[in-house]
């Protein structure tokens, strides 16, 4: 049966077209999954999908990309400078949005699929330091981020990266403790340890 098109504005039509290509790279590896799936998926054609993304690998790496980029308006609801509440709160999101997004969260952080490519490791290794500069930016309003600070952000979200698999597809954590487990080891980076390996960190100017 051929696809049903509807008209959408072109930032619609693209999200769209994205969405369904993330879900089937996350229910399949790279190689089961063909441009025609994708455009059969979205209801396009391979003419409208080459339009916007290209060929099939540089739809790949925006699928990538999208699935492990945070959204500039993860922080906006956060109470920023609110000590512990802030830290709980940006604990509850990160949960809230691996839960919703089970599969393609797994898929990306278990490499499934991705293998030992450069171009996707490049992509990885983005969003971490964008993740981590957003992580300081929640728990440290007003400083700049130092190499030391970077470091243990990154390592936080290494942390946080595994304890979700334990919850979400290992099942050996409840939402509950696994929300625990993050907010106390944030609570103690951000108190005890940050403090200790960064003792001279430069505040930004008002």
């Amino acid at each position: 049966m051929p696809p049903r098109f509807t008209r959408l504005e072109s930032d619609e039509r693209r999200a769209q077209i994205l969405a369904c290509a993330r879900r089937l790279f996350s229910e399949r590896h790279y190689g089961a999954v063909s441009l025609a799936d994708v455009a059969r998926e979205a209801g396009v054609t391979r003419g409208l999908l080459h339009h916007y993304f290209g060929a099939k690998r540089e739809l790949y790496l925006e699928v990538v990309r999208s699935m492990v980029t945070p959204a500039p308006a993860l922080l906006e609801d956060i109470p920023v400078g609110d000590g512990e509440t802030t830290l709980s709160h940006g604990v509850d999101l990160f949960l809230d949005a691996v839960r919703a997004n089970r599969e393609t969260w797994l898929a990306t952080v278990g490499a499934q699929g991705f293998g030992r490519d450069p171009e996707v490791e490049a992509v990885l290794e983005k969003a971490r330091e964008l993740t981590a500069l957003r992580v300081i930016e929640l728990v440290s309003p007003g400083v700049r981020p130092t190499a030391a600070m970077l470091a243990a952000a990154r390592a936080y979200a290494g942390f946080a990266e595994a304890a979700s698999v334990d919850w979400l597809q290992r099942r050996r954590l409840t939402r509950a403790q696994v929300h625990q487990l993050l907010l106390g080891t944030l609570v103690a980076l951000v108190e005890d340890v940050v403090p200790k390996i960064e003792p001279e960190r430069a505040v930004a100017a008002a």
